[in-house]
Parts: structure tokens; C-alpha cells; sequence
């Protein structure tokens, strides 16, 4: 037996109106939380870094309307760098917002990532480390859910003293050499110790170690330690407020600035302008340059900053922060892409996401399809490396711009892999996991 409509709506105690105003279905969207941080003294970090990420997901839905029509979305918690507060984040976060589930965390801090590790992977969501994090998870066979994007830890001072090296006319006249290494007290500015300690014994040059203690307002004794020890090069291995006050107390104590290497946390214009003069000179490496040339940031421009929707002021973009943001957006949505290929165009799962960010490859061709041939370096990720690139370039402070010194330099791969899968492989038994087998599906 047939019953019309109306008596249907009446047996399940609804009215033909409710029926015509229901809600429509939601359009399908990819939500990203974003654990930030714009106040407190790493505020010029976070903000530009998540400045330049919300923009490039601007740019991709005002310019294409979304990844193949799935719109991006965001929300913000702010962190203040702290990881109690980066756990709160997450787990106010992680059920998503507006029906879409968070499938992806962008941490940006290595000691929330340590604080947010296994509640991560027990919940299936990717943590997107991009140039910083806990190296060992560069071996996605133990941590699949962890990304240490484009240049971890080890690979960064790796590539530094490879650069020295060639400063001095090969690895082989490293022999001898002083290298001091000051570094934030904290675990990323500790991550890389056993790391030089290890190069200072393959190249036989002398390494030593000197800490500042969080935020690095005050360095005035160790660098008088270092103007008496009299290294050869100093790696700065800076943070913050801790980078320009290095910079300048150096010069006060008449350590020269091109002496001085910057790594991957001590490479931005916020780190050197407060520094004024002192800074003339001073070396630091990157996985990106600065400026607004690249075809990618002409059309954020021309889509989200001329029509006024920037997330930050204007002088603000084309810096370095800026466009590591706009990288990492790349690579996010590269990944959206990638697994929507896969899995459909939808709203994608973190486990979903996480097979789309181990099939990142980007090479000239795709680099310039998306136009970041020369601000991004070529990447392949994969199930067992979630690293993918381990190569820097060397820029100098003229004064008033970065300037590239150096063509591509490649991390010691070879030598840092087997370091990287035995402490991955202790991580694992002794956290009774097993490792993927990356040859099966």
C-alpha cells in the first residue's frame, strides 16, 4: 500500500514545512587546525609562518574554489609557544569543526610535537614538522603519522658543516678546526649534540656546546666564552628574541658576523633587522628564499593581499617566515590532492592524508606547474622517508636584504639514515610497536 507524503510526515510527527525547510547537505570541506602562536617573544615566527599558510589556502580557494571544489578551512588556538597549551589546542581541535574531521596538525613547535606524538598517532592524525622536529621520525616505517618535512634536525647542521667544509677547501681540511655550537635550552636546540660530536669525530675538527636558557635575552657570558676559546665558526642555533641578541652581543665582544652560521630557526628578517649594523654580514642557511618573485606569490598577491584579505601587514610578505608558510601550504594541499586521486574528492580522513603526504613528489615540472620553481627544493617522500629533501642554501645579510651565497647543499643522507632508523628502531621496542613493511600496500 501507497501512503501520500502528507500522511508519511504525519506518522513520523513532522510537517510538510519542516520538511521543505530542512537543512541542505554541507558542502565537503578540508579542515585544518592550526595550534598558533602571535603573541609571547616567538610571536614574529608564528605569525608569519601561519600568516603565509592561511594565505596560500586563501589564495587556493578564492583563485580555484577549493581542491577540485572541496573548500580549505581553518581555526586558530593560540599556543604562546607553550606545550601545555599546544596539548589543550589539540584536544580541543582534533574533533573537527563544522563536520569536517581535523585530519592534519601543523605544530610548529618541537616540544608540542613531542607532547602530541602519541596522542597523534593513536588517533590517526599526520603531525607536519616541516624543517624542525624529533629526527628519528624521519623513518615513517615507525612513525607513520609523524612529517619532518624537507630538512630534519640532523640533516640541517649536517649540511651546515658540509658547507664549512667547503669553506675550507674540503671535509678533509676540517682537521683541526674549532666549531662552537650556541643553542637554545630546549629540546630542539639540543636535538643535534650527539649529531656534531659525531662529525667532530669523522672530521677531526674541535666542537663545543654552549647553551642559552629560554628566551636568550641575556648572552653575555657565553659569548665571552667564546671570544676566549677563539672558534673558527660559530653555529647559531637560535630561536626567537635569541637570535638578534646574539648577534649583537657577538659584535660586542668582537666576534665577527660572517663567522657566524645561522641555522634553520635563525634565518629570518625578524632575527637580524633588531640587530642592526651587527648583522652585516651574517651568514644562515634556508630551505627558501625570501621576495615576492615567485609566480605563486603574485597570485596570492594579486588574489588575497590586493583585495585586502592578507593575514598580516603588507611589509610583512615575501619574508622568510612568510613564505615557509606559503611552502607549507603547498605541501598541505599538495597532499589534499594527491589523496583525493585516491580515495575521491571528499573530505579526507588523517589516514587518508597521511598516504597523500607519502606521495609528495615535487620536481622542476611540478614545482613550476605550481609556481615555485626556486622557493621550493625538489622533495620525494615516501613510506620509510618522511623527510624527502635534506638540502639548504647559504644566504648573507647585506643590511637590508638576504642574499643567496650558495647553490644546494645536500645533507650527509648516507651517513645520518642508519643513526635515524637505530633510534627509530629503539623507539619501537620500547614501545612494543612493529614497523610498517613499506613494500606492501
Amino acid at each position: 500500500m501507497k501512503f501520500p507524503l502528507h500522511s508519511m510526515a504525519l506518522a513520523l510527527g513532522l510537517s510538510l514545512a519542516s520538511l521543505a525547510h530542512a537543512a541542505p547537505a554541507q558542502p565537503a570541506q578540508q579542515y585544518f587546525p592550526l595550534t598558533s602562536f602571535r603573541v609571547g617573544p616567538y610571536a614574529a615566527g608564528g605569525s608569519g609562518f601561519f600568516g603565509g599558510f592561511i594565505d596560500y589556502m586563501r589564495l587556493i580557494n578564492e583563485r580555484d574554489g577549493g581542491v577540485n571544489g572541496v573548500k580549505l578551512t581553518w581555526t586558530e588556538c593560540e599556543t604562546e609557544w607553550n606545550v601545555e597549551r599546544g596539548v589543550e589546542c589539540y584536544e580541543r581541535m582534533k574533533g573537527g569543526h563544522q563536520g569536517a574531521p581535523a585530519s592534519v596538525f601543523n605544530p610548529y613547535s618541537v616540544g608540542i610535537l613531542y607532547a602530541l606524538l602519541e596522542r597523534a598517532t593513536a588517533d590517526k592524525i599526520p603531525l607536519i614538522t616541516i624543517n624542525h622536529g624529533r629526527t628519528d621520525t624521519t623513518d615513517g616505517r615507525v612513525f607513520p603519522y609523524i612529517f619532518p618535512l624537507q630538512l630534519n634536525p640532523y640533516s640541517e647542521v649536517s649540511a651546515i658543516v658540509n658547507y664549512i667544509g667547503q669553506q675550507a677547501g674540503g671535509l678533509d681540511k676540517l682537521k683541526g678546526k674549532k666549531i662552537t655550537v650556541i643553542y637554545h635550552g630546549s629540546p630542539y636546540g639540543k636535538e643535534t649534540i650527539p649529531i656534531i660530536d659525531l662529525l667532530a669525530k669523522k672530521y677531526g675538527f674541535q666542537a663545543k656546546h654552549v647553551e642559552v636558557p629560554h628566551p636568550g635575552n641575556e648572552q653575555q657570558a657565553q659569548w665571552l666564552a667564546i671570544r676566549r676559546d677563539k672558534p673558527d665558526w660559530v653555529i647559531l642555533r637560535g630561536w626567537g628574541v635569541m637570535n638578534p641578541v646574539a648577534i649583537k652581543t657577538a659584535q660586542k665582544v668582537g666576534y665577527p658576523a660572517n663567522r657566524i652560521i645561522g641555522n634553520i630557526w635563525s634565518n629570518s628578517e625578524e632575527d637580524v633587522r633588531p640587530a642592526g649594523d651587527a648583522a652585516k654580514g651574517f651568514l644562515s642557511i634556508t630551505t627558501h628564499p625570501s621576495g615576492t618573485q615567485f609566480p605563486v606569490l603574485q597570485q596570492i598577491k594579486q588574489h588575497v593581499i590586493d583585495p585586502g584579505h592578507g593575514n598580516l601587514p603588507a611589509e610583512r610578505f615575501g619574508t622568510v617566515y612568510y613564505n615557509l608558510g606559503v611552502v607549507n601550504g603547498i605541501l598541505n594541499v599538495e597532499a589534499v590532492r594527491l589523496a583525493q586521486a585516491r580515495f575521491g574528492v571528499k573530505t579526507l580522513s588523517g589516514e587518508e592524508l597521511r598516504w597523500g603526504f607519502e606521495q609528495l613528489r615535487f620536481d622542476n615540472k611540478r614545482l613550476k606547474e605550481v609556481g615555485a620553481l626556486g622557493l621550493l627544493q625538489p622533495l620525494k617522500l615516501s613510506c620509510a622517508d618522511h623527510e624527502g629533501g635534506g638540502a639548504v642554501r647559504l644566504q648573507q645579510w647585506d643590511g637590508q636584504h638576504w642574499l643567496p651565497v650558495s647553490d644546494w647543499i645536500q645533507a650527509d643522507r648516507a651517513l645520518l639514515r642508519p643513526i635515524i632508523e637505530q633510534s627509530a628502531a629503539k623507539y619501537a621496542r620500547e614501545k612494543g610497536l612493529t614497523p610498517r613493511q613499506c613494500d606492501k600496500p
